[in-house]
């Protein structure tokens, strides 16, 4: 589950991470309430799940009472990479003398904690991982050990934090750690991570993705759930079981397996065009699936064609190839579907399919064939 910046948050304060005082609003007029509570000058920003608010004007500072108005109503509403604005967070403005970057995650290789500290802040951290990779100081912590601050003053040093906020950011990474492992967070991100020319250090920003997995411990989860603005179609493929997440194209896609369906992603964006989503349905592509998936991507407006991209393994292709005729008897689809089916069965299940062919129903030999006609038929390239 990834939280929104205010409710990452709200998330560090119940560690004791300090942030800025600052509120949500979801009106204008209560932007300017939040505003004037916080102090002036403020900065009010777009909350949606979606980096880049800066630059599309997601993001203002408000010196006053007029400016806070106007900035509020501009950014409510806004579209941002294809999420609607329907939330601020107001919160008073920070002067910074320095940025820095701190995360922690968990290294599956290593089978531990990855803690990462950059004096380099206030850029993606991938950026700096290309240009500069000394300036990322990493740290791998035993979660049987943990992070001591005799250990995070070490981790401070060698990251080359200023000397003024050493002893003040190893406090507050021993307080992310804990948010993080005793948060049950999959991420704790703060970038920045700022030094403010009163030699204070705080979270300016949040990044938190919570662990599904341990939502059973934590029922005040719920709040973040209620007050989360849902994706209609994330919505609507939640309530049928389907691993999906909403993007901004035109393709609609539909593959077997995470690792398959984000290269289906790729293949179509090195074809010219765009995914309209990531859908995994994952080894039971049976009928019933594949209805469900059909219907969640169909009810997009924006879906102009149709990739049904299957790799069988334990799933058979004789078996899809049903599914996808069984589907297609229930739900009338609106957009054309090009299909490329290989692996086990594949020729059974072509021969299925071979009498439904028609100029809504293609098949493909391969991923890159049927990528390039599914970008055709959206209006993309060919």
């Amino acid at each position: 589950m990834d939280l929104f910046e205010y409710q990452g948050k709200q998330y560090f304060a119940r560690f004791g991470i300090p942030i800025s005082k600052g509120g949500v609003a979801d009106t204008v007029d209560q932007a300017v309430a939040q505003a004037e509570e916080s102090g002036y000058p403020v900065v009010i920003k777009a909350q949606v799940k979606v980096g880049g608010r800066g630059k599309a004007g997601g993001v203002k500072l408000a010196d006053n009472v007029d400016e806070a108005r106007m900035h509020a109503g501009n950014i409510l509403g806004l579209d941002i990479k294809g999420h609607v604005v329907k939330r601020l967070w107001v919160e008073h403005a920070s002067d910074i003398a320095k940025e820095y970057y701190a995360s922690f995650t968990l290294d599956r290789s290593a089978k531990k904690h990855l803690g990462m500290l950059s004096a380099e802040g206030g850029v993606e951290i991938e950026e700096v991982a290309v240009t500069n990779p000394d300036a990322i100081a990493l740290i791998h912590i035993d979660p049987v050990d943990g992070l001591s601050l005799e250990v995070a003053q070490e981790w401070v040093a060698r990251a080359n934090l200023d000397e003024e906020a050493r002893e003040q950011a190893a406090e507050l990474l021993v307080k992310l750690y804990a948010c993080y492992t005793e948060g049950d967070c999959d991420l704790a991100e703060i970038n920045p991570l700022i030094l403010t020319p009163e030699g204070k250090v705080h979270a300016l920003d949040a990044k938190v993705t919570l662990d599904a997995n341990a939502e059973y411990r934590h029922p005040e989860w719920d709040e973040f759930a209620g007050s989360d603005v849902e994706d209609e179609r994330e919505a609507m493929a939640k309530e049928r079981g389907l691993n999906y997440i909403g993007l901004s194209g035109s393709v609609g896609i539909i593959a077997n397996g995470a690792g398959l369906a984000m290269s289906t992603l790729d293949v179509v964006n090195q074809c010219g065009g765009s995914a309209a989503n990531f859908l995994d349905i994952g080894g039971g592509a049976n009928a019933d699936v594949m209805a469900a998936a059909l219907e969640v991507i169909n009810s997009d407006p924006a879906v102009k064609s149709i990739f049904v991209n299957i790799f069988g393994g334990i799933t058979r292709v004789d078996e899809v190839a049903k599914g996808v005729l069984e589907a297609l008897s229930r739900v009338d689809i609106t957009s054309p579907i090009v299909l490329r089916l290989d692996g086990t069965n594949a020729v059974a299940g072509r021969e299925i399919l071979a009498s439904h062919l028609s100029d809504r129903l293609v098949a493909e030999p391969t991923m890159l064939d049927a990528a390039r006609k599914a970008v055709a038929l959206a209006g993309g390239q060919s």
